[in-house]
């Protein structure tokens, strides 16, 4: 090989080394968290709050020793009612997906904003742990006074869900009518005829 091959063949083999050292610290797991919370108003006067959360693991490899913890409830505002609100899992396996939830009960009025739930993690070439934070849920407004429906709103949401449809089947019921029924035109021919 001549110098001028070498001095062209060095770029590409560390390119090459650089390429294939970042693809090797790829190799980690990737964790996307989705938090939901959906609220419901109780008979009692309290407020039931449902949270979900959902952990895929977008990497290429498996997480180890994978704990949950959403500790954004203060206790003088909500109460655990069922589930808890950590959990842990042994292994996460690449592109696996695991979910949490728990049911809060609330009687305090007011806005509240929660923080994202803390997932932890172990990958077997790195000795910390790794952090990963769900997504944030929206503002909450517990025991909102709720306005009274207005008359004929539900016949709004009904036309604004439903408008096209009804509209396509008149039309089509008017096309269907225009066929069958006789016109007075040929009404009146046909009488004419006939004397």
């Amino acid at each position: 090989m001549t110098r001028s091959n070498l001095v062209f063949l060095l770029p590409l083999v560390v390119s090459a080394l650089l390429v294939s050292s970042v693809i090797a610290s790829l190799d980690v797991p990737f964790m996307v968290v989705n938090k939901k919370v959906s609220q419901s108003r109780l008979k009692s006067g309290a407020e039931q709050l449902i949270v979900s959360i959902d952990i895929f693991n977008q990497g290429s490899v498996t997480a180890y020793d994978v704990s949950l913890a959403d500790d954004s409830w203060p206790q003088d505002k909500f109460e655990v009612v069922s589930g808890s609100t950590s959990k842990t899992w042994e292994r996460l396996d690449a592109g696996a997906t695991a979910s949490h939830s728990f049911v809060l009960e609330s009687k305090v009025k007011g806005a509240f904003q929660g923080s994202p739930a803390v997932i932890k993690f172990r990958v077997p070439t790195k000795a910390a742990l790794q952090e990963a934070y769900s997504t944030p849920i929206q503002p909450l407004d517990i025991l909102a006074d709720k306005p009274q429906e207005k008359k004929f709103e539900w016949a709004k949401r009904l036309l604004t869900k439903y408008g096209s449809q009804v509209v396509v089947l008149l039309f089509v019921g008017l096309f269907v009518y225009v066929l069958v029924s006789p016109s007075k035109s040929n009404a009146a021919k046909g009488s004419k005829k006939k004397r």
